[in-house]
């Protein structure tokens, strides 16, 4: 094995240690598990997650630059997962699962293609690494968690399959007139008909004798995102339940985080322990064949997943949830707050007149933010 791609989990592989054998149930964003009866249940709802590491030997991003991102790239993979998971619900639906040797569907291998490293896929390391470079950031840069989630908003824009409303709520406040307006916006009835109907993204909220196409008509799907910090330098222990409960709604789609040289996905935990796929390992870009099918072995965890105690997580977390007794972590609120300086500069669409003029809410100091997805 090159020594140049050597990552500190890369020489654990062999050493991942299974789930311990306790009562204590086993979530996996939304599913509840028991381990002594439904443990091949729960290694199968791991693998199936979409797993994106370091790639090496890729096309240069931007014709002349980086052909891996070894080094620099764990948060933006980790951007990819929880970008991924939500295209998975989206398209193929929470049950879904991968099994390999399983022939998939094309809506499958549509969502991983869109993530594939190439610079006309829409989620790809190259299309990140080149938006983020008005975000600040120049290539081959590393990432915090506010970066990504600001560049995959922006991308998700060209991605009309998918008809993704994206918002990123701002000083630990969820506005819910500004998500109306997000997901009501620009949501055609030509765009209704291509969707799924039984899709249980679009359908929350609205009674159940509703018309499919009624409702998909005035709703677009929601990926909304909530950086929080929950402590100074160690998460405080008044969050830890709260925190818990995020994996245990049906719509979570995890949460990403941490510092330099050490982001993750974290998508469950059990008792005290996060459960999590880690992007640090290198492999080599995937090629396609000649009938243009993707090798898609790599892209799949297909080992015990990564576990670590609650107390180690970085304070920087977004979470959307409250529990009677427990600490809440945000507010939610019908209207914008008047002390809100500038209402919707995330919600800008990329043809705004207004993008260049407006200055970017997250500074540097602002990186080391966790983001939870639902």
């Amino acid at each position: 094995m090159d020594a140049a791609t050597l990552t500190y989990d890369t020489l654990r592989f062999a050493e991942f240690e299974d789930f311990p054998e306790t009562t204590d149930p086993v979530w996996i964003l939304g599913r509840k598990y028991t381990i002594f009866t439904e443990k091949d249940e729960i290694l199968s709802d791991v693998t199936s997650r979409l797993w994106f590491t370091y790639r090496k030997n890729f096309p240069a991003i931007g014709g002349t630059g980086p052909t891996s991102d070894t080094g620099w790239g764990c948060m933006l993979r980790c951007g990819q997962m929880i970008f991924a998971q939500a295209l998975v619900c989206r398209h193929l639906g929470r049950d879904w699962r991968w099994k390999q040797g399983r022939r998939q569907t094309d809506n499958y291998f549509n969502v991983l293609n869109a993530f594939i490293d190439k610079k006309d896929s829409y989620y790809s390391i190259h299309q990140i690494a080149q938006m983020g470079v008005g975000e600040g950031k120049s290539i081959g840069q590393w990432y915090g968690p506010n970066t990504v989630a600001q560049v995959l908003k922006k991308l998700a824009v060209f991605d009309t399959w998918s008809s993704l409303a994206v918002h990123i709520a701002m000083d630990n406040t969820v506005v819910m007139e500004d998500i109306r307006r997000l997901c009501k916006a620009n949501f055609s009835h030509t765009d209704a008909a291509a969707l799924p109907p039984d899709s249980d993204l679009l359908s929350n909220g609205y009674p159940p004798g509703a018309e499919v196409t009624d409702r998909l008509s005035q709703w677009r799907p929601l990926v909304l995102l909530i950086p929080l910090r929950l402590g100074l330098t160690d998460i405080n222990e008044a969050y830890t339940e709260t925190l818990k409960h995020c994996f245990m709604m049906p719509q979570s789609l995890g949460v990403i985080g941490g510092k330099p040289n050490s982001a993750h996905y974290f998508i469950g935990y059990v008792g005290e322990e996060l459960i999590y796929l880690d992007p640090h390992t290198t492999q080599a870009a995937v090629e396609l064949s000649n009938g243009g099918v993707i090798p898609d072995e790599s892209f799949h965890c297909q080992h015990p997943p990564c576990r670590m105690n609650i107390g180690e997580l970085d304070p920087s977390i977004a979470v959307l949830s409250r529990i009677p007794g427990a600490l809440p972590m945000f507010e939610l609120v019908e209207h914008q707050p008047s002390h809100f300086s500038c209402p919707d500069v995330l919600n800008l669409s990329l043809d705004s007149s207004d993008v260049e003029r407006l200055e970017r809410f997250f500074d540097s100091e602002d990186e080391d933010f966790e983001i939870l997805s639902l």
